[in-house]
């Protein structure tokens, strides 16, 4: 089995796979830190996918989109969790 093959039969149908679990859980999602780890980890899958493109295709240039994406993902994280302690501050 070639690495071509193992990305296409075995990587990019898990990385399917828990996107549409992790979707699911962004719709459910009981509370919305539950929403906020879905989202953010829909953006990692992303970042996943992406590279796996990247190497398929040899094209390195895909690399700085995930590398975006990942930044982004970051910053969300750091504001929600921000946006949490002043919550949690103004209850007190």
């Amino acid at each position: 089995m070639s690495l071509a093959e193992y990305y296409n039969y075995v990587i990019l149908p898990i990385l399917g796979l828990s996107i549409i679990l992790v979707f699911i859980r962004f719709l459910k999602g009981p509370s919305i830190p539950d929403r906020v780890i879905a989202l953010d980890m829909l953006i990692l899958i992303a970042i996943g996918i992406i590279a796996v493109y990247s190497m398929q295709n040899d094209q390195s240039t895909f690399l700085d989109i995930a590398m975006l994406f990942a930044l982004i993902a970051f910053l969300g994280t750091v504001a929600f969790a921000y946006f949490l302690i002043q919550r949690s501050q103004n209850d007190e």
